[in-house]
């Protein structure tokens, strides 16, 4: 009997261009998930459309509506716990999650970053790249903990940095890469061979030393 798809809820504030390739990737059969509900800080964002167009929930929660970051947080993963995801993947969900609503999926958030972690974590990633003369840049799928990018590292990508880049051309050749990248690491996801212990990667039971390299 096929196996069941598994059941993804995806957390976004910007325009949701990993969100568009994770969804084209399971509408082709390339990746065996089901995108169950997409969440957001900003009613406004492009993920919201991506999940409207592909009749996918779509829920917005505004923070400056609860009294504490906690309380937002809880309300959040209430309607996230509610569609019932196997895997939640933050793909440029800006903001920094509790240890409340961490710790207890731990096993079962990730999160990608534009950067090769553990160099430049928050914002501005590729600027930050190019000033400090880095020959290559790329970007990381991780476990989340409470704390900015911070997490154990799935797998990494890489591209050369050119000589007459600048921070929009490098991110526009990062992008597709970046979209392989978290969807060869969901398909990992897919494939039960993933795990998360004691702030350290485990595949196929055994500790990851370095990151996988897609």
């Amino acid at each position: 009997m096929p196996t069941a798809a598994l059941r993804i809820a995806v957390l976004a504030s910007g325009r949701g261009s990993n969100l568009a390739a994770v969804l084209t990737a399971s509408a082709s059969g390339r990746l065996p998930v089901r995108v169950v509900g997409v969440f957001s800080d900003r009613r406004d964002c492009g993920a919201l459309a991506i999940a409207g167009q592909h009749q996918v929930p779509a829920h917005a929660l505004n923070p400056r509506q609860f009294a504490s970051r906690g309380d937002f947080d809880t309300a959040l993963f209430a309607a996230i716990d509610r569609v019932q995801p196997g895997l939640i993947v933050c793909a440029g969900f800006m903001r920094i999650l509790s240890a409340a609503v961490v710790g207890p999926r731990s096993q079962t958030l990730i999160n990608i970053h534009p950067a090769l972690l553990p160099k430049y974590t928050g914002l501005h990633t590729h600027a930050r790249a190019l000033a400090a003369g880095d020959s290559e840049h790329g970007a990381s799928v991780h476990f989340m903990i409470p704390k900015l990018d911070a997490g154990p590292v799935i797998a990494q990508t890489r591209i050369a940095i050119l000589a007459d880049d600048n921070a929009d051309t490098l991110a526009a050749r990062l992008l597709p890469h970046e979209h392989q990248l978290l969807i060869q690491s969901i398909a990992l996801f897919t494939q039960h061979r993933i795990g998360h212990q004691h702030g350290q990667v485990l595949i196929d039971g055994s500790v990851l030393e370095v990151p996988l390299r897609f």
